[in-house]
């Protein structure tokens, strides 16, 4: 991808490799109201102080420049090219309210429809075929459906093109939906369903449609052993981590699908107070305040000394490998 990176460290000799994931891009119209620039330095910052220490043992560390993780999904398509094969662990830190370790998250996708019919003067509708009660029909097709899906299935959508005048019969209607689930394979499950409800939908009318996915957002299995050195690190830093709710599994992000490939962390450091949302411009002005900046530093040391404890340590290796292989390799395809 034409933004990302890889900076690369070797130690002595060979041995585990710990990336650092980097992430930078900004939200349109907001700029950092997700506090990416501080997931950029700290990770880069992380990586400089492991590798200025890698000449007396064994491994390699990585920064991994990671783009377009607000839309785009750039880590699906870096996972997908290999960018993550050889590395053995992964860590980052998201700014937040809360100092959180082992939060999760679901598995997401945007979807969209495209229902053509054929114009007609809406005196005479029976000469067209109306692309919006297709689109309509769809909707209600989908509410029909969610009684099926489980608890944790969620699906939003908005009418994006719905005709140019009311005494036009539409032949083009379009809407776009976020869908969110606990797991990649859940999501695919409701996918096949949202195709039937659309197939059910052009029927009704006579239409045509177009249904596409963008790449899914894979659900986020969070490394508890890597988490809790991460927590003793932070800890000894004068930082008191707390453990989420576990009903709180509400975000999504392209890390879950490298979490599917390997362990990983994707911890957070409180940059505000809970009063504050991510993605507004209270957000972005505290990615930037002196905490926003206090933060930076924390999180890198933070995860340098975790990447050491991974480097250094066998049994906390081993305790990483087999949490992946008995909670996170059931649920990949």
């Amino acid at each position: 991808m034409e933004t990302a990176f890889r900076a690369v460290k070797k130690g002595r000799e060979e041995g585990p490799t710990v990336a650092f994931l980097s992430e930078y891009d900004a939200l349109k119209g907001l700029g950092h109201a997700c506090g990416h620039n501080i997931i950029a330095a700290s990770s880069v910052g992380a990586g400089i102080a492991l590798g200025s220490v890698l000449e007396d043992i064994a491994g390699e560390v990585q920064v991994i420049g990671t783009p377009g993780e607000e839309e785009g999904g750039g880590k699906i398509y870096m996972v997908e090219r290999g960018c993550f094969a050889g590395v053995d662990f992964a860590l980052m830190v998201h700014p937040n309210t809360k100092n959180l370790i082992g939060r999760g998250g679901l598995a997401a996708q945007s979807v969209r429809i495209e229902f053509l019919g054929r114009a007609a003067h809406s005196a005479v509708p029976d000469k067209g075929v109306n692309a919006l009660t297709s689109l309509i029909a769809f909707f209600n097709g989908i509410d029909t459906l969610r009684q099926t899906w489980p608890n944790s299935a969620k699906i939003n959508g908005i009418i994006t093109r719905g005709g140019t005048a009311s005494n036009v019969i539409p032949d083009l209607a379009e809407a776009c939906f976020t869908v969110r689930a606990s797991t990649k394979k859940e999501l695919n499950a409701m996918y096949r369903d949202l195709n039937r409800v659309a197939e059910a939908a052009a029927m009704v009318t006579g239409a045509s449609f177009l249904l596409e996915g963008e790449p899914v957002y894979a659900e986020r299995y969070p490394n508890s052993a890597m988490g809790e050195a991460f927590k003793r690190n932070m800890e000894s830093l004068g930082e008191t981590m707390e453990y989420p709710d576990p009903r709180e599994r509400f975000g999504s992000s392209d890390v879950g699908n490298v979490s599917l490939e390997l362990p990983t962390i994707h911890e957070y450091l409180a940059i505000a107070d809970t009063s504050v949302a991510g993605h507004t411009v209270e957000f972005r002005e505290a990615a930037v305040s002196p905490r926003g900046g206090e933060v930076v530093l924390l999180a890198a040391e933070g995860l340098a000394l975790t990447g050491w404890d991974l480097l250094t340590d066998g049994v906390l290796r081993e305790a990483a490998r087999e949490e992946y292989r008995r909670k996170v390799l059931p649920f990949r395809d």
